[in-house]
Protein backbone atom coordinates (compact mmCIF):
# COMPACT_ATOMS: atom_id res chain seq x y z
CA UNK A 1 0.00 0.00 0.00
CA UNK A 2 1.44 3.32 -0.97
CA UNK A 3 1.06 6.33 1.26
CA UNK A 4 1.45 9.95 0.34
CA UNK A 5 3.42 12.17 2.60
CA UNK A 6 2.34 15.75 2.20
CA UNK A 7 4.69 17.02 4.84
CA UNK A 8 7.96 15.77 6.22
CA UNK A 9 7.48 17.70 9.49
CA UNK A 10 6.95 15.66 12.65
CA UNK A 11 3.64 16.02 14.44
CA UNK A 12 3.55 18.66 17.13
CA UNK A 13 2.13 18.03 20.60
CA UNK A 14 -0.30 20.49 22.20
CA UNK A 15 2.45 21.60 24.60
CA UNK A 16 4.87 22.21 21.74
CA UNK A 17 2.19 24.15 19.86
CA UNK A 18 1.50 26.25 22.96
CA UNK A 19 5.18 26.93 23.59
CA UNK A 20 5.77 27.86 19.95
CA UNK A 21 2.99 30.45 19.89
CA UNK A 22 3.74 31.85 23.35
CA UNK A 23 7.34 32.41 22.24
CA UNK A 24 6.13 33.91 18.96
CA UNK A 25 3.85 36.44 20.67
CA UNK A 26 6.49 37.32 23.25
CA UNK A 27 8.87 38.27 20.44
CA UNK A 28 6.48 39.84 17.90
CA UNK A 29 7.49 43.40 17.08
CA UNK A 30 4.84 44.80 14.74
CA UNK A 31 1.07 44.70 14.38
CA UNK A 32 1.14 42.94 11.02
CA UNK A 33 3.06 40.01 12.50
CA UNK A 34 0.77 39.99 15.54
CA UNK A 35 -2.32 39.70 13.36
CA UNK A 36 -0.66 37.12 11.10
CA UNK A 37 0.28 35.05 14.13
CA UNK A 38 -3.26 35.20 15.51
CA UNK A 39 -4.72 34.18 12.14
CA UNK A 40 -2.32 31.24 11.93
CA UNK A 41 -2.92 30.20 15.53
CA UNK A 42 -6.70 30.25 15.25
CA UNK A 43 -6.62 28.44 11.89
CA UNK A 44 -5.81 25.15 13.62
CA UNK A 45 -8.62 22.86 14.71
CA UNK A 46 -8.02 23.53 18.41
CA UNK A 47 -8.77 26.27 20.89
CA UNK A 48 -5.52 28.02 21.81
CA UNK A 49 -4.35 27.60 25.37
CA UNK A 50 -4.86 30.39 27.91
CA UNK A 51 -1.08 30.97 27.89
CA UNK A 52 -1.18 31.72 24.15
CA UNK A 53 -4.09 34.12 24.59
CA UNK A 54 -2.30 35.87 27.45
CA UNK A 55 0.88 36.26 25.39
CA UNK A 56 -1.16 37.62 22.45
CA UNK A 57 -2.98 40.11 24.70
CA UNK A 58 0.32 41.31 26.16
CA UNK A 59 1.76 41.68 22.66
CA UNK A 60 -1.26 43.70 21.53
CA UNK A 61 -0.87 45.99 24.52
CA UNK A 62 2.90 46.30 24.03
CA UNK A 63 2.30 47.27 20.39
CA UNK A 64 -0.49 49.67 21.45
CA UNK A 65 -3.08 47.79 19.37
CA UNK A 66 -6.18 47.74 21.57
CA UNK A 67 -8.49 46.55 18.78
CA UNK A 68 -6.48 43.40 18.16
CA UNK A 69 -6.47 42.66 21.87
CA UNK A 70 -10.27 42.91 21.98
CA UNK A 71 -10.49 40.69 18.90
CA UNK A 72 -8.68 37.89 20.70
CA UNK A 73 -11.82 37.50 22.80
CA UNK A 74 -14.04 37.59 19.71
CA UNK A 75 -11.96 34.82 18.13
CA UNK A 76 -12.22 32.76 21.30
CA UNK A 77 -15.99 33.18 21.43
CA UNK A 78 -16.29 32.02 17.82
CA UNK A 79 -13.89 29.11 18.29
CA UNK A 80 -15.37 27.79 21.57
CA UNK A 81 -18.59 25.81 21.19
CA UNK A 82 -19.96 25.98 24.72
CA UNK A 83 -20.79 29.25 26.48
CA UNK A 84 -19.60 27.76 29.79
CA UNK A 85 -16.17 27.02 28.29
CA UNK A 86 -15.93 30.58 26.96
CA UNK A 87 -16.76 31.90 30.44
CA UNK A 88 -13.99 29.69 31.86
CA UNK A 89 -11.53 31.28 29.43
CA UNK A 90 -12.75 34.75 30.41
CA UNK A 91 -12.30 33.87 34.08
CA UNK A 92 -8.79 32.52 33.48
CA UNK A 93 -7.83 35.64 31.48
CA UNK A 94 -9.54 38.12 33.85
CA UNK A 95 -6.35 39.13 35.72
CA UNK A 96 -4.53 39.93 32.46
CA UNK A 97 -7.63 41.54 30.97
CA UNK A 98 -7.98 43.82 33.99
CA UNK A 99 -4.24 44.56 34.18
CA UNK A 100 -4.10 45.60 30.51
CA UNK A 101 -7.51 47.31 30.47
CA UNK A 102 -8.84 45.27 27.56
CA UNK A 103 -12.59 44.71 27.37
CA UNK A 104 -14.68 42.26 25.39
CA UNK A 105 -17.07 43.32 22.67
CA UNK A 106 -19.99 42.79 25.08
CA UNK A 107 -18.35 44.93 27.78
CA UNK A 108 -17.82 47.69 25.23
CA UNK A 109 -21.52 47.54 24.34
CA UNK A 110 -20.91 46.59 20.72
Amino acid sequence: ISRRLYSDHPEETYEQFTNRYVKFFENVDDTFELKRGLNNCFAYDIVPDVAICEAALRAARRLDDYATGARVFEALKIRIDKESDYKNYLQALKPVKDELGIQTKEELGL
